[in-house]
């Protein structure tokens, strides 16, 4: 397996390239270095990529007392991971087993997970598959429980999504149509959050993933319930969990926290005020309180 990190730049992080089990190249972001502390691993949502992390991970990597490696990954056609010429192999399941290729290829034997929405699903079939890699894991506006309604307003948005020219223009035009369900968001974080989405190519803002992978959603029949992952949730609960949620969030619902807390009693919940799906994880109090966790954890 070949990898290959940069020199690290005054932006904090180095970038990482490795081959994924078919061979496709694959990318992550390296932040800070082996402190001897539990690392970080950040798994993004759907179309997402690493750089949604990037705020987070400064605060983890440069934290005074408790200084961690985080590693934050694009999948398979996002960011700077390579496309895939088979929109199929767009799954958890090989995204989930790309994942564990790269901590092989970074010698990470376990550490913290922080999945975003997908990046939840991806821990959930991790619990199954490889348990012992997880310990810690903090889950960003997901769970077991998808909500169709939440995932009809996802496919919608993406499959209509708009062509901005600017950067200006993409802030408007993300504002007008999240920013009821995101409230509590600056102005500042509104273009952190637009410059994490896109990608500058021959002067044109490019949305910063390989348009197939929208061919995932296509079949995906919403009339009918969706899959539920309670088993694999079931594997979390030997492991010290973290749940947020967005006070305005439609894809985890307050009914699904509540049976997760009922099944696993010793998870910990924040419900983040004026934002929907996903909270921002680098906003308000966020990042202290995920890396309170972190350090109880480690001295529990």
């Amino acid at each position: 397996m070949i990898a290959k990190t940069a020199p690290t730049p005054p932006d904090g992080y180095a970038d990482f390239f490795y081959s994924a089990p078919d061979g496709l190249r694959l990318h992550a972001r390296i932040y800070g270095s082996d402190s001897g502390r539990m690392p970080v691993i950040c798994l993004p949502g759907l179309t997402r990529n690493a750089r949604d992390f990037h705020r987070l991970a400064l605060h983890l990597s440069r934290d005074v007392v408790a200084p961690r490696r985080v590693v934050a990954f694009d999948y398979r056609g996002r960011g700077q991971s390579a496309y895939d010429r088979n929109w199929m192999n767009y799954t958890v399941v090989t995204e989930a087993a790309d994942i564990l290729a790269g901590l092989v290829a970074l010698e990470i034997e376990h550490g913290a997970f922080i999945g975003t929405s997908r990046g939840g699903l991806i821990i959930h079939l991790l619990a199954a598959m490889r348990p012992a890699v997880l310990k810690a894991v903090v889950l960003n506006d997901i769970g077991p429980v998808v909500e169709g309604a939440g995932l009809a307003h996802i496919r919608a948005y993406l499959e209509n999504a708009p062509k901005p020219k600017s950067i200006s223009e993409a802030i408007a035009i993300q504002r007008a149509i999240h920013g009821t369900a995101f409230s509590a968001l600056s102005d500042q974080d509104w273009e952190w959050f637009v410059r994490a989405i896109y990608r500058e190519e021959g002067g044109r803002l490019i949305a910063d993933y390989d348009p197939a992978l929208l061919k995932t959603l296509a079949g995906i029949d919403l009339s009918a319930p969706l899959p539920v992952l309670w088993l694999q949730f079931q594997g979390l609960c030997g492991i010290p969990l973290l749940a947020i949620r967005g006070e305005n969030s439609k894809l985890l619902s307050g009914e699904t926290l509540k049976e997760m807390a009922r099944r696993h009693p010793n998870m910990e919940t924040i419900t983040v005020p004026g934002q929907g799906h996903a909270p921002l994880l680098e906003t308000g109090a966020l990042p202290s309180r995920i890396a309170a966790f972190f350090e109880k954890v480690e001295q529990s």
